[in-house]
């Protein structure tokens, strides 16, 4: 039995599709009952639970092979660093409770960083807390989302591509289907002894906001030119669309580690094992747009 968090989401709902297609038991986690109803008919046990409840998490993940969490982010809080802490202590609490035998989490290049990655930085303090659980661990640390430029495209009406990341600047993105492959895959092996197993994911090769909008133009047949955008816009501009300010500041802090490369940047110690994707950049944009 595999339990399998986020299945409301891009890479949590592939997962469990993927093992489900496989014929592996699955035990889905939900916050909602009603959302389990369709993960029930397919084939799955639910098990209803808030990432932040500790008891109802440990029910979730009592008697399981493995499990795949994460910590889902939550753009309007006014304390993202913190919520993540507390959620962190939860599920290490939770998977010792249950003695989870493997536990597979959800993290991203640049966990390896202790600052200057903002958001991500709630992964590097995860990372370390959840050895702790008992559990042996797979940290699948993926790329930057192809998904993600979907919130830029409000601006292909104006044939334009805004980016807070230079427009020229090549870096790691995956799709997220992608992440969902690999994450399944790490499930069914299994865990590996002493250390954590770290899985450094990205797509078949990197790509810049160029690129994107070149990808664009060809699936819209218009031409879409890049607009680099000033890194201290990025506060006004995303808390325009309700995300908190404290949210804000740490994604701005990504971006500029992104385009400093400190986020990218190899770690200088342990094994890490590097692997691509195969969906492309252009592939994933054209679902974007329907």
């Amino acid at each position: 039995m595999y339990a399998i968090a986020g299945v409301s989401g891009h890479v949590g709902s592939v997962v469990a599709r993927t093992l489900l297609e496989q014929r592996k038991p699955v035990r889905v986690i939900v916050r909602d009952a009603a959302k389990g109803d369709a993960w029930k008919a397919k084939g799955a046990e639910v098990a209803v639970a808030a990432l932040d409840d500790e008891a109802a998490m440990t029910k979730a993940l009592t008697g399981v092979t493995g499990a795949f969490l994460l910590l889902p982010p939550d753009v309007a809080t006014k304390t993202p660093l913190e919520d993540n802490a507390r959620r962190t202590g939860v599920l290490t609490r939770a998977a010792k409770a249950a003695k989870l035998s493997h536990l597979v989490l959800l993290s991203s290049i640049g966990a390896h960083q202790p600052d200057g990655t903002g958001p991500i930085r709630a992964l590097h303090r995860a990372e370390a807390e959840l050895t702790g659980s008992g559990a042996a661990l797979t940290f699948v640390r993926a790329a930057s989302f192809h998904e993600n430029w979907g919130m830029a495209l409000g601006a292909l009406g104006q044939g334009m591509l805004p980016t807070f990341i230079p427009a020229g600047l090549a870096y790691p993105q995956v799709a997220s289907k992608d992440i969902a492959k690999v994450v399944a895959a790490a499930l069914v092996e299994g865990p590996t002894r002493g250390a954590p197993q770290i899985i450094e994911l990205s797509g078949p090769r990197d790509y810049s906001a160029n690129d994107a909008a070149a990808a664009l133009s060809t699936i819209t047949g218009k031409p879409v030119k890049t607009q680099d955008a000033p890194l201290d816009a990025v506060v006004p501009t995303i808390t325009s669309f309700g995300v908190s300010a404290p949210v804000a500041e740490l994604f701005r802090e990504m971006y500029a580690g992104v385009a400093s490369g400190r986020v990218a940047q190899a770690p200088a110690t342990g094994s890490v094992r590097h692997v691509r994707g195969t969906t492309e950049l252009a592939e994933t944009l054209r679902g974007l747009l329907g």
